[in-house]
C-alpha cells in the first residue's frame, strides 16, 4: 500500500478493520472522509490518520466517541 490513495478493501486493512465495517461506518457517517470518484469510493491515507487520531482515548475513564 504505498499509493496515498486507497480503495475501501485497501483502506479497511490499513485500519485493520473489516470491510463491512467500514462500509457500515460511511453510511452511518462515522468513518474517515472518503471521496467519490465516478463511482468509486476512494479514501486518502491522511484522512485515515487523522480519523484514527481523533479516535484515541487515553484510559478507561474517558468516554469513547
Amino acid at each position: 500500500m504505498t499509493n496515498n490513495i486507497l480503495n475501501t478493501r485497501e483502506a479497511a486493512a490499513y485500519c485493520r478493520l473489516g470491510k463491512p465495517t467500514l462500509e457500515r461506518f460511511r453510511i452511518s457517517g462515522d468513518g474517515p472522509r472518503y471521496c467519490k470518484l465516478g463511482g468509486a469510493v476512494r479514501y486518502r491515507l491522511t484522512d485515515l490518520d487523522t480519523w484514527l487520531e481523533s479516535r484515541l482515548i487515553g484510559s478507561t475513564s474517558e468516554v469513547a466517541r
